[in-house]
């Protein structure tokens, strides 16, 4: 993807080597895959537009839920085993075996719709035949999601299958009753509850729809545009080159949906400049790491993780876009925060830059890509369904594509187009397919509600230590699977916890969603900050350090969900008995303390902090991030009531500011000194 992006002209052997590495780590996130020529990248290549565009016809003309399913799900098999390969020494050709399973696959899902209601029927006493079809597709399945995501997720998919089987021997409170191998295969395979269950209706009808639609973006030059846009509208200001990688990376969400590819893609771009103006290597990964994360919580596409809050909440993937506003805003303000303290921190240079076009001209001539972006969220407001607006959204990508000779989608970039779309799904629909598996465990064994009842009680009913534990449950489980991987294995088996303690749904899902994305910049699976220390060329565990700095303060914020009575309104959603006066303040406090945390953070407001400075100014951040949970510590600790706490936080962070501003300014040695 970085590649299509565009590279530096002038780039050197050194710059190109770091983006063949970054490529690499975008490349270890979608799975090691073949690259095939000759017939062979003919058949793979007419497959994926097949895909692509049954499900364009699917969501135009209705199919049937389980139909539509099990051919999804017979499309992904198909294409992992023809390109991804089982081991590295097969890559580049397909092997006989991949064409056998992926048949298999074919055949047992045949069987599966030809047998119709008589097949459903059977779930709970499945023949002979069922079952070990069953069997054959759940091993199946499990090969094919370690060759795209790696072996964690197949093995704690098979762990599940184990509790489900040895109920009875367990100690409790993990027992459950059991359930013997026939009716535990049925429920995984033949019902709706297990593999083809919750995520993979998700993937079909709508992760699909939106990867095609990122390809025709991306195909038709918007990631460009993008990048482009951002670097002419900063011009040559010291802090040019940070906010130049921020807003592109919140313009690139889009077509690109993936944090590794959106770090590689601006990276490769924005990296010399952020050079030139003097930012440090490991800190300008770290923001390229930290920016990139971005993607994935960005309307109006965000990750596909998203789409299952929407199915799991049972609302509108709108009602999703306007929860997800407000926090993406104020993690892009912190980042902006962060941003401006380096330009002073690093002492910033600006650098000439000189662009092709000029601002008016630029919009002039590829502004119709920002119609094609916000389109989704325009047909929604009018009332179409999230398929139905992607689709004509998609439609419309191509039609205006037509609108400069350079951006057409002409055939044979349509035929790409198409073929990317498909193949941009895989690692998300495989990951939805196992992941079924464990969900169908869950609710068969009733799991989800034992977990919950087992951290309650080690939180001994608090909702303080409820929420950290969940945060770290789904911080740890982040670190070794993707992100749509955690949030699915959280939200059965962590929400409830927080349910159960009077936190509202659609709180405790996003404050799931927020922390899984953490996992992005988290080591060992910290690909975007790697990718970024590729194309920097700084040390991989330091850029990962900064990259963590730069998201710390914005994630945070998922405990205002759970923990401030107010925190809803960070969703949009109306808090008890308040109103849009409370939404307002909140998150204006919220911002304020964002900033705080920020200039702690970096150890820098108008110059560099003293201990002391740093300590108000954290204790600054906190009274105006969690003002409520302060005002309940110290109700606790000495028995009052303290109101306004958000008050003393504005007090504490504007004394230090002005105790800085009457101190000299900093000399260029402290400066230079970082």
């Amino acid at each position: 993807m970085a590649e299509q992006q565009g590279r530096p002209d002038s780039a050197t052997g050194e710059d190109v080597s770091g983006l063949l590495k970054a490529e690499a780590y975008v490349e270890q996130e979608e799975g090691l895959t073949n690259r095939l020529s000759g017939w062979a990248g003919t058949i793979v290549t007419s497959i994926a537009v097949v895909m692509s565009l049954f499900h364009l016809y699917a969501a135009y003309e209705i199919v049937p839920t389980q139909e539509m399913r099990y051919i999804h799900v017979g499309f992904v098999l198909v294409l992992c085993f023809l390109l991804f390969p089982m081991a590295q020494r097969f890559r580049n050709r397909i092997q006989w075996f991949d064409v056998l399973f992926g048949a298999a696959a074919v055949g047992i899902l045949s069987y599966a719709i030809i047998g119709g209601e008589d097949f459903t029927d059977r779930a709970t006493l499945p023949n002979h035949t069922d079952v070990v079809l069953g069997v054959l597709f759940i091993a199946i399945l499990i090969e094919a999601s370690r060759r795209t995501i790696g072996p964690i997720v197949p093995i704690i998919a098979l762990l599940f299958i184990a509790y489900a089987l040895a109920g009875p021997y367990l100690p409790p409170p993990w027992n459950h009753r059991g359930y013997g191998f026939d009716a535990l295969v049925g429920h995984l395979f033949i019902t709706l509850e297990g593999i083809f269950g919750i995520p993979v209706d998700v993937s079909a009808t709508l992760i699909v729809l939106f990867c095609i639609f990122g390809a025709f973006l991306q195909h038709s030059g918007a990631g460009k545009f993008f990048i482009d846009f951002s670097m002419t509208l900063m011009g040559s200001k010291p802090n040019s080159a940070g906010r130049t990688v921020v807003l592109s990376s919140f313009l690139l969400g889009g077509p690109s949906g993936s944090g590794v590819a959106t770090t590689v893609a601006i990276g490769a771009v924005a990296y010399p400049m952020m050079k030139k103006a003097g930012f440090e290597r490991n800190a300008a990964g770290g923001l390229l790491a930290a920016a990139g994360l971005g993607a994935i919580i960005s309307p109006p596409v965000l990750g596909a993780a998203a789409f299952l809050i929407a199915e799991f909440l049972k609302i509108g993937y709108l009602d999703v876009i306007w929860m997800a506003t407000i926090p993406t805003c104020l993690y892009y303000l912190s980042l902006l925060f962060m941003v401006e303290i380096d330009a002073r921190r690093y002492g910033a240079r600006g650098e000439a830059y000189v662009p092709e076009l000029s601002l008016w001209q630029l919009t002039r001539r590829y502004g119709f890509h920002f119609i094609s972006l916000v389109s989704i969220v325009i047909f929604m407001v009018w009332g179409y369904s999230p398929t139905t607006s992607v689709l004509y959204a998609t439609v419309l990508t191509f039609v205006m594509s037509f609108m400069t000779r350079e951006t057409a989608l002409m055939p044979k970039k349509l035929t790409r187009a198409l073929a990317d779309g498909s193949l941009q799904t895989l690692t998300a629909a495989t990951t939805c397919a196992v992941a079924g598996i464990i969900v169908g465990v869950v609710t068969l064994t009733g799991l989800g509600l034992k977990f919950s009842a087992i951290v309650i009680d080690y939180a001994g009913g608090s909702l303080l230590l409820t929420a950290i534990y969940t945060a770290l449950i789904v911080w740890i489980i982040g670190l070794a699977v993707p992100v749509t991987a955690s949030y699915i294995i959280c939200a059965v088996i962590a929400a409830p916890a927080m349910i159960k303690l009077g936190v509202p749904d659609v709180a405790a899902h996003m404050f799931i969603f927020y922390y899984s994305v953490l996992s992005e910049v988290s080591p060992p699976t910290a690909l975007s900050p790697f990718a970024a220390a590729a194309i920097t060329g700084g040390d991989p565990y330091k850029t990962t350090l900064q990259a963590w700095k730069y998201t710390l303060p914005a994630f945070l914020v998922p405990f205002v969900f759970v923990l401030d009575p107010q925190g809803l309104g960070l969703l949009l959603k109306m808090p008890a008995g308040g109103s849009w006066v409370d939404i307002v303040m909140i998150t204006v406090k919220t911002a304020l303390g964002l900033a705080a945390l920020a200039a702690a953070a970096q150890g820098w407001a108008l110059r560099r902090t003293t201990p002391l400075e740093r300590g108000l100014l954290v204790l600054a951040g906190l009274l105006l991030v969690f003002p409520s949970l302060l005002e309940a510590l110290a109700e606790a600790l000495i028995g009052r009531d303290i109101s306004y706490t958000a008050a003393f936080g504005i007090v504490i962070a504007l004394v230090v500011i002005f105790k800085q501003r009457l101190t000299a300014a900093p000399s260029k040695a402290e400066t230079a000194s970082r």
